[in-house]
């Protein structure tokens, strides 16, 4: 990525004890152009109002609020921009869908969860399960890999299903898992389908009507927006299934799922950042939003790729280094880039904590995917992570190894 596009980022100037500060933290949020924040000021600053009122602020809301419904159509590759809903986060969306849902299903119905996503796609689901007496099963994990074991998923899906929930792609391990293919299993018993495609978004296209779910979230603040939460689902889901909601709160499409007043500035830079990821394919002239994250996307690939091939090969070099996930650069099609390794003996947050001296800001923990790192034996320590994203360089991949290898 050039020069143009890391001086659109305010945050990649920083500097931590004489470094310059290398942003691999992406995984638990991105940093943020100066369009986004100057979209979320806008707002604040000259449109601030509430919903459906006949003076100016409150008009002029209404329509960025659907302007950025479209936008995130085009983003998730959904046809009606009414089916998006916005919430405070990912886990709070998720939460009301799940409480919703649950209302429907009863005694030894089935639910069915993995050992790779991040817990916020499955502690909600087990709470409704758990409430409405119906079965929660789990797809476990291939440990070689970090991929999800089919063989669990034909098991764990049965006639007896209700909802499959499964992440696009792990916040751990960076595993990308054939939703498509989990989609198709879930529809042929007649069981609903819910995507988490939180850590998805940032690395590569999305398309909701190319894999046939039937729900998808992600967050904002993980595709170099706000903190916000996104919805979509199928209208004839969204308009059937109901809401917990107040009474005087919309019951048709899309205020149905949208409780409380909304963060309406977090929506403008929502549509802010799609619209920056957009710019980044935006080279012909009369291109559409969605041909502009097309070519986008395709650009950010390329990009990402070309730092995980030597950060991967890196980290192999390490002694008795542990890289959690698939490291063979011929299966890239099967995995974003972010990598998660352990120390045979140091912890994820010793080492965390030296990098971070040095300007070079990773993650220790479990990263919120607690079901695999208790399947992984991992707790409590975790793994460190690494994440790229399109702002970074093979400079800081470079700097980074070298850091690692004068501590390892």
């Amino acid at each position: 990525m050039t020069n143009d596009i890391r001086s659109q980022f305010p945050a990649l100037s920083r500097m931590v004890n004489g470094h310059a500060v290398a942003y691999f933290d992406g995984p638990a949020g991105s940093q943020v152009p100066a369009s986004v924040a100057e979209a979320v000021s806008r707002y604040l600053l000259h449109s601030n109002a509430n919903c459906g009122a006949p003076f100016a602020t409150s008009r002029e809301t209404d329509a960025l609020l659907s302007e950025a419904r479209q936008a995130v159509a085009d983003f998730v590759g959904a046809d009606d921009p009414d089916e998006i809903a916005f919430g405070a986060n990912m886990t709070s969306l998720t939460l009301a869908l799940s409480r919703a849902l649950g209302r429907t299903w009863r005694a030894g119905d089935e639910v069915v969860v993995t050992r790779l996503d991040h817990d916020a796609n499955v502690t909600p689901w087990v709470l409704a399960a758990r409430d409405a007496g119906a079965v929660v099963k789990h797809i476990e994990v291939n440990p070689e890999d970090g991929t999800l074991d089919m063989n669990s998923a034909l098991r764990a899906i049965t006639s007896r299903t209700r909802l499959l929930a499964v992440g696009w792609a792990s916040n751990i391990t960076g595993t990308v898992n054939p939703v498509r293919e989990l989609v198709e299993m879930a529809h042929a018993v007649g069981a609903l389908t819910f995507i988490d495609a939180v850590h998805y978004a940032p690395h590569r296209r999305m398309n909701v009507a190319d894999i046939g779910c039937d729900f998808l979230a992600c967050s904002a603040y993980k595709f170099f927006g706000p903190h916000i939460g996104i919805l979509w689902g199928k209208r004839e889901h969204l308009e059937t299934i109901e809401p917990y909601k107040l009474r005087p709160s919309p019951n048709a499409l899309p205020g149905r799922w949208m409780t409380g007043t909304q963060n309406h500035e977090g929506i403008c830079g929502a549509m802010a950042a799609i619209d920056y990821i957009a710019s980044l394919g935006s080279t012909g002239a009369g291109r559409s939003r969605r041909e502009g994250l097309d070519a986008a996307f395709s650009i950010i690939r390329q990009h990402e790729e070309s730092l995980l091939a030597p950060l991967l090969s890196g980290l192999r070099e390490l002694p008795g280094v542990r890289i959690w996930g698939i490291a063979d650069a011929s299966r890239f099609e099967e995995r974003v880039p972010t990598v998660s390794i352990t120390h045979p003996s140091k912890s994820p947050q010793d080492l965390a904590a030296t990098l971070a001296e040095q300007g070079l800001f990773v993650w220790p923990g479990n990263h919120y995917a607690l079901p695999f790192t208790e399947a992984m034996g991992l707790e409590p320590g975790g793994t460190l992570r690494i994440g790229l994203l399109h702002y970074n360089t093979a400079e800081e991949v470079e700097r980074l190894l070298k850091a690692l290898r004068a501590i390892w």
